[in-house]
């Protein structure tokens, strides 16, 4: 075989073009980590070296370490065929700057709300058709201006949070695509259901139906703005995507209608009840035998050199259910909603968990 048409050379390009995207990503975001850290500094003062609970916060080096990890098993994961190399491995230049920019005007206002602690304005000012939405709902999570409630919010999220990750919230999120690719290489993926439960704006969708495009996929979510966003990011994919306006505690469809189902970062935004109550809600939603792929952030203990960030968290980027969230014992919850564990890993600031609907 001619070297260059060898195995390991068709694995060099993809490779390299995986590493350069990757590399860029990483120090764009965390640049901007890094900036809007000193500006918010500027208003609320510096940061306590150590948290109140005494543990210490792992440094930039470490958090890197753990990155590094995690981009290696993203690589790994797709020359093992699990999933394709990211979609918009090559990103809209154009894309990147507006979003930094509206970013960075928005800065100050969040270093201002985390000063004042003022974590529930849009409950003063709602925006329009937000006043039926429950009450826990309705907050300034992350500070972030209009909540989960406005246009501006929807268009701005991704970015925020690949800022908050340093680069690594995609890659964290495709370790979902893993147990829904073992799921479904067995059946016809046409004939299966999977349903996003919390979805936001629709952007791990597109991950998944760029992998699996016959897929019928559900994205729900309360935020009818954060919906409008999931509709645009679908749009190559309409007509087998749906979008339903709903709570994770009030799941409007047919009791054993999905075959997967999947949660990524809701429960440490939930009160402990409506955890519960959307834990038995996705097991309802489920057939015997289905799964349910959930990711969220790491608890105590999981990685105890990330205690002190857990730690911080909750206060500075309000989440003011995180602290129940992160003792809480999820095996045992989604037992007591018919689900059995089968696995759980670790991937980078997010734990991961599969779990089975039992036959009744």
């Amino acid at each position: 075989m001619n070297r260059l048409t060898s195995p390991s050379s068709a694995r060099l390009a993809p490779r390299l073009a995986y590493a350069a995207s990757q590399s860029a990503r990483v120090a764009w975001f965390l640049g901007q980590y890094m900036m809007a850290a000193r500006i918010g500094r500027r208003i609320t003062g510096p940061p306590r070296t150590t948290p109140p609970g005494g543990r210490p916060v792992p440094g930039t080096r470490a958090i890197l370490e753990e990155l590094r990890a995690l981009l290696a098993r993203d690589l790994a994961n797709i020359e093992a065929g699990y999933y394709r190399l990211p979609h918009d491995l090559l990103p809209d230049p154009r894309r990147l700057l507006t979003d930094a920019a509206a970013f960075f005007r928005d800065v100050p206002e969040v270093s201002r709300r985390r000063r004042d602690h003022a974590a529930v304005e849009v409950r003063a000012n709602p925006p329009p058709g937000s006043g039926g939405l429950p009450a826990y709902y309705r907050q300034n999570f992350h500070y972030q201006s209009g909540g989960y409630l406005t246009e501006e919010s929807a268009r701005l999220y991704d970015h925020q949070v690949e800022v908050l990750f340093g680069g690594g919230a995609d890659a964290m999120r495709r370790q979902v695509l893993v147990p829904i690719f073992e799921h479904l290489k067995t059946r016809r993926s046409a004939d299966c259901r999977l349903l996003d439960v919390a979805a936001g704006t629709g952007r791990f969708l597109t991950f998944v139906k760029d992998n699996h495009p016959r897929l019928p996929v559900t994205a729900l979510d309360l935020s009818p703005a954060y919906l409008r966003e999931a509709r645009r990011n679908l749009a190559p994919w309409a007509r087998s995507s749906a979008l339903v306006q709903a709570a994770a505690e009030a799941i409007p469809l047919a009791t054993g209608s999905q075959d997967i189902v999947t949660c990524i970062y809701l429960f440490h935004e939930l009160p402990p009840k409506i955890r519960a109550q959307a834990a038995a809600e996705m097991a309802r939603a489920l057939k015997p035998g289905g799964i349910l792929v959930f990711m969220d952030s790491v608890q105590y203990g999981d990685n105890p050199m990330m205690d002190g960030l857990i730690d911080r968290f909750p206060q500075s980027f309000h989440e003011p259910f995180y602290a129940h969230y992160a003792r809480d014992d999820l095996p045992a919850l989604f037992a007591a909603a018919g689900l059995r564990l089968r696995e759980t890993s670790l991937a980078y600031m997010s734990k991961l968990l599969v779990l089975e609907k039992t036959d009744p």
